[in-house]
């Protein structure tokens, strides 16, 4: 047991918890932090963001990517609520994250001190639990439970809030080695695991949804051996794209508002649906009265509190997943649905993806997965360019595609893959943005050419604001309010004069070979790509509809 100040105490609690990396910008309060962090930067490397929302979606990113639990630090007042929509994206994406803040001295709080904030009280709704700390002796047991909890049962971010005295401050340390994290057990119940197979075993038409939760509780493997012995189609959210392998035939593509035909269709027609880790968001279920009618819902998540909440639900199985799978699949005998699969492979073939042939969206997206052969890490920021990465990329393993979906944060998807791209060096990571979203924290290009982090940024540049046209477009009478976004912007230009590569493309030939040169650069690299205003994301279902009445541009046109 030694004497420690309080800056001593967070870097060892952080080495205790086996961090290799932290992303945060210093300021004032966290200076104490910052110097210990200093005399540590051989153990515990730290990336200095251009901004601390930069920092937030980086930990973010990086604890996606890997697993592990991302950590980012902020100073008080502006440093800290700039951390407030990283930490909320994690929070509706349930992402193991750590936020470590400092504030002023106990004896200044609640005085309006300078860049004093209630920073628990700000992110109290979007974290998972928070903390700020008065008394040195209790830094160290919080930090420890900070990350337990941000690890365990459903993940989510955690916050602490330091003040500036406790930093300081000395007091006995003694090290602990970190209690293995365990799954959620003791909450799957016999009764239920029996209803699950009984439905399992009458379904003649089951279908598998997958959501997030199949990628926290890492059951992979578990869902397609539940897949193959149920056999059963399987449609992804959006959160848990490569959970299951999307080149297997018994994938039908992401379910909901701009899911496939067959996905929609699939469900809306099945008599059990079997929903692995996903809470029902509305993009998910269009409108709820209306979703699976025709079907008992069998839920499995780790939280009850999922149970019920969005949709009426037939059973539930409460539980880690991978560890409910484990018990199903070793009771369940193999099951024959050969006539409700050869119904599914028709409507695949009937209800393809397509798209116009040009330079698109799309096209773009199908050109990234055969060059990188479907081995790399997709981020995304939000809207249509998402929509499409999501559509016509095949994931083939978990992980490999990092968006924010719960909260659909622009800005997002390049820290994140910063964040990504550090978790896992040895990956390719490529950041598939709109213009829209790139403009809004494109100033981490400057933080990926700092530490030559070799992402890959395509920005899919339709000069509008494209998801928000679209709708528009369909919904709101082609009146463009706010939405044009065409100016002297030189997105080439910006990442050249932040250190990067850049290069234009207009035909899916500049692409593919500007592509292939950011490949083999081994350095951040931006690629503008040119589309037009007025390309759409297709199939869709117009907001509060059945997801049945899911639409393609074909049937818009013949409608007309």
């Amino acid at each position: 047991m030694s004497q420690l100040t309080g800056s001593q105490i967070v870097i060892e609690c952080l080495k205790e918890q086996n961090v290799d990396t932290v992303f945060g910008y210093p300021g004032g309060t966290i200076l104490n932090i910052y110097d210990e962090l200093y005399k540590h930067s051989n153990e515990i490397r730290h990336i200095l963001t251009s901004h601390e929302q930069g920092a937030a979606h980086a930990a973010d990113g990086y604890a996606r990517a890997t697993g592990k639990v991302g950590v980012c630090l902020a100073t008080s007042g502006p440093g800290a609520t700039n951390l407030v929509t990283g930490i909320a994206t994690a929070y509706m994406d349930s992402v193991p994250m750590v936020a470590i803040t400092a504030n002023v001295a106990v004896s200044q709080l609640g005085k309006d001190s300078f860049q004093e904030i209630d920073i628990a009280g700000v992110t109290l709704p979007i974290t998972k639990h928070n903390y700020i700390v008065k008394d040195i002796r209790e830094l160290a047991p919080t930090i420890r439970r900070a990350f337990e909890i941000a690890k365990s049962g459903r993940p989510g971010p955690v916050l602490v809030d330091i003040t500036k005295d406790v930093t300081a401050a000395t007091t006995e340390y003694s090290p602990e080695i970190p209690a293995p994290i365990q799954p959620q057990t003791d909450t799957i119940r016999a009764k239920d695991i029996e209803k699950a197979l009984e439905l399992i075993r009458d379904a003649k038409r089951p279908f598998i949804l997958t959501g997030g939760g199949a990628i926290i509780s890492n059951a992979s493997e578990e869902v397609k051996e539940f897949v193959y012995k149920v056999q059963a189609p399987v449609a992804s959210s959006l959160m848990s794209q490569g959970v299951f392998d999307q080149a297997d035939p018994l994938y039908t593509g992401m379910l909901g508002m701009h899911g496939t035909k067959t996905s929609n269709l699939g469900v809306t027609e099945c008599d059990l649906l079997i929903v692995l880790g996903a809470r029902f968001s509305d993009r998910v279920i269009g409108n709820a009265s209306k979703f699976a009618k025709n079907a008992d819902i069998l839920q499995i998540d780790v939280d009850d509190a999922e149970i019920n909440k969005n949709i009426l639900i037939t059973a539930s199985v409460i539980g880690d997943l991978k560890c409910v799978l484990n018990q199903l699949n070793t009771r369940l005998e193999q099951q024959d649905h050969s006539e409700w699969i050869r119904r599914i492979e028709d409507m695949k073939e009937q209800y393809p993806l397509v798209y116009e042939n040009k330079f698109c969206g799309p096209a773009i997206v199908e050109k990234i997965y055969e060059m990188t052969k479907g081995d790399a890490v997709i981020t995304t920021e939000v809207g249509q360019h998402q929509m499409w990465a999501a559509q016509y990329y095949t994931y083939r393993r978990p992980r490999s595609f990092i968006t924010s979906g719960g909260l659909g944060t622009m800005g997002y998807g390049l820290g994140a893959s910063i964040g990504a791209q550090i978790g896992c060096p040895d990956e390719t990571v490529i950041n598939i943005a709109g213009d829209g979203c790139f403009r809004m924290n494109m100033n981490e290009i400057a933080t990926a050419a700092r530490y030559n982090i070799p992402i890959i940024q395509v920005v899919i540049n339709n000069h509008v604001l494209g998801m928000v046209r679209q709708w528009q477009t369909l919904f709101y009478g082609q009146r463009y309010s706010y939405t044009v976004l065409n100016d002297a912007v030189d997105f080439v230009k910006l990442a050249e004069a932040m250190g990067a590569k850049g290069a234009r493309a207009e035909t899916l030939e500049e692409f593919e070979s500007i592509f292939q040169e950011a490949l083999d650069s081994n350095t951040p690299y931006v690629i503008d790509c040119q589309i037009h205003l007025d390309d759409k994301v297709f199939p869709m279902v117009a907001p509060g509809a059945p997801i049945d009445e899911v639409f393609t541009e074909e049937d818009l046109e013949s409608d007309c």
